[in-house]
């Protein structure tokens, strides 16, 4: 997922590789690893925890008590773009989203499927089962069906519709085919292997037994929505007087750049065990700004979106600090048509030195990145790769640039203006000059910035920042960024032999088969020799964050960036 905030999204930084990667990989295995095995995955909510919470609270728990009044007010680190699930591309829109919507399954704290909206679920080889449950209600009062569901996949994969998350549902049979048609697409629409059996069955035939695909399942992308609404009030549908939600909050209160304001559903399905009233939201962009306000008592939590690198070791000394680790890479792209030799690529991306980025200026504990692929995914020991090093060779990098034909010697570079970004940016601006490259830093504000990244590309755009949280805990979640009509491609890296391991990847169910695959898709990237270099991670994310004290043990932000507000209980001060 991308993410438009300053380093990523996760829960308390103890040690990364023990914690992450033990809980990755628990995730990724679903039901159980034989894929032979007929059903996977089967799952009920019977015994889904609640969010109720003890009264007395404990120490260090914000001191005892719940306060006698449960509202929360959080910086919210950028304007959503969108808050349409087939149209949402970015973390903030997505959690405002999870919690105004209602999932067919949530991700837990190891990232395993649990039923949500879906009172239970099975996947039995490559058809997956939801059977939602009967109380689902929508604000307007109207039932949660099925068919809610497919009519909102199927509008997602719409053409018309031109969603960058379109290719979340391609593992779905029919589903590629119809989003990429360009004549006859209601046959194709009517293809697309989802369907409501009835009322609370919705069935899904996959391209294959993807293990990945109930995890995924969690994503916004999978949401639902109200389809009478839609029609009526088209691409104003979301806005507070018009929309029509299922989630445990309601969407009362949007002042565009300014505000967003959440209340309480007290007809959703679980209410009983929702402790907060109201969530009070600032828009607050600027980092500075955003630790001014939490200091001055004006918000009580920012939303995972980072803190100025600056003020990160002060901040590291406060009980209200917390930092989590995250399943993430911070990253820039290039545009290739405009850096078209590999050669100046592989030495723009040689000459960072990312250990001096993470110790001096991010200051966030983050982890320099050797691949795509982030540490804690499953599989990493078997897909990472070590062409990319921590520090610069400086050397090196003049040799491959002296190689480069007709390099490009006055970069553009883009980014959004989030927290931390510009201060990185200026620091590699220095590590290119030694190269003989001047760069010209164009910060942006969030929508705009997506838009001039594309896909594809504005021709002014160079190289831009970008970040990348996955949407679920498989490493195809991140190495398919770089296919050719990838949605989030921003670059114009296209080679079809690069598309052919993505789809063979797809259709491989065999663990080590599937991860040799992926560790080849690293080699395409960056090896020495013949790595296309279509984009420079720099490091894997951690999330940091600032918490009072009287919210600090619920409030929770799990490793793809995402926090339950049904969970979040205010004790007394």
């Amino acid at each position: 997922m991308t993410i438009g905030l300053q380093t990523g999204r996760g829960r308390r930084f103890v040690s990364f590789t023990a914690v992450v990667g033990t809980s990755l990989l628990i995730a990724a295995c679903g039901g159980g690893d034989d894929e032979d095995a007929g059903t996977a995955g089967a799952q009920s909510a019977t015994d889904t925890p609640t969010a109720e919470a003890d009264t007395q609270g404990s120490e260090g728990d914000g001191g005892g008590a719940e306060a006698s009044e449960q509202v929360l007010r959080m910086a919210w680190g950028a304007e959503p773009p969108s808050l349409d699930p087939g149209l949402a591309t970015d973390t903030t829109s997505s959690n405002v989203l999870f919690n105004i919507m209602d999932p067919l399954v949530k991700l837990d704290e190891n990232l395993e499927p649990q039923p949500s909206l879906a009172e239970s679920f099975e996947q039995n080889g490559t058809t997956v089962t939801y059977k939602l449950r009967t109380d689902g209600r929508w604000s307007n009062g109207d039932p949660v069906t099925a068919k809610d569901f497919e009519y909102s996949w199927k509008r997602t994969l719409d053409p018309a519709l031109g969603a960058d998350y379109s290719y979340q549902l391609y593992g779905i049979k029919g589903a590629e085919e119809y989003n990429t048609c360009e004549k006859a697409c209601e046959k194709l629409k009517d293809a697309v292997a989802v369907k409501a059996v009835d009322d609370t069955t919705l069935q899904v035939e996959l391209t294959s037994a993807q293990p990945w695909f109930l995890a995924q399942s969690a994503h916004h992308s999978f949401l639902a929505v109200h389809q009478p609404t839609v029609e009526k009030f088209k691409e104003k549908w979301t806005e507070p007087a018009n929309i029509v939600t299922n989630g445990a909050f309601k969407l009362t209160e949007w002042e565009h750049e300014a505000s967003i304001t959440l209340e309480k559903n007290d007809q959703w399905r679980d209410a009983a065990n929702v402790k907060l009233t109201r969530v009070e939201g600032k828009i607050i962009v600027d980092g500075t700004t955003r630790v001014a306000a939490f200091e001055a008592g004006e918000v009580d939590a920012l939303d995972g979106g980072g803190l100025p690198p600056a003020d990160i070791p002060r901040l590291k000394e406060t009980p209200e600090y917390e930092n989590y680790p995250a399943l993430g890479t911070y990253m820039y792209e290039f545009n290739t048509k405009n850096i078209p030799d590999v050669n100046q690529r592989k030495a723009m991306s040689m000459a960072i030195d990312r250990r001096t980025i993470i110790d001096k200026i991010a200051q966030a504990d983050q982890i320099p990145a050797t691949s795509m692929s982030p540490q804690g995914i499953p599989g990493f020991d078997e897909i990472k790769q070590d062409y990319i090093k921590e520090n610069a060779d400086i050397d090196a990098a003049k040799e491959l640039m002296a190689q480069a034909k007709n390099p490009k010697t006055e970069i553009n570079l883009v980014l959004n203006n989030s927290p931390g970004h510009k201060e990185i940016a200026t620091a590699i601006q220095s590590m290119w000059q030694p190269l003989g490259i001047k760069v010209s830093i164009k910060q942006q504000e969030w929508a705009q910035f997506l838009e001039f990244i594309g896909p594809p590309a504005d021709p002014s755009v160079d190289v831009n920042r970008y970040g990348w949280i996955g949407d679920f805990p498989d490493a195809i979640n991140f190495l398919e960024l770089w296919t050719c009509k990838g949605g989030n491609n921003h670059s114009g890296y296209c080679d079809p032999a690069y598309d052919a391991l993505v789809k063979q990847a797809k259709n491989t169910a065999d663990e080590a088969e599937r991860f040799a695959l992926y560790k080849q898709m690293e080699e395409m990237l960056f090896s020495e020799e013949k790595g296309a270099f279509p984009v420079m991670p720099i490091y894997w994310y951690t999330y940091v964050n600032l918490e009072r004290e009287t919210i600090k043990d619920t409030f929770e932000i799990n490793l793809l960036d995402q926090f339950d507000l049904t969970k979040v209980v205010v004790k007394e001060g």
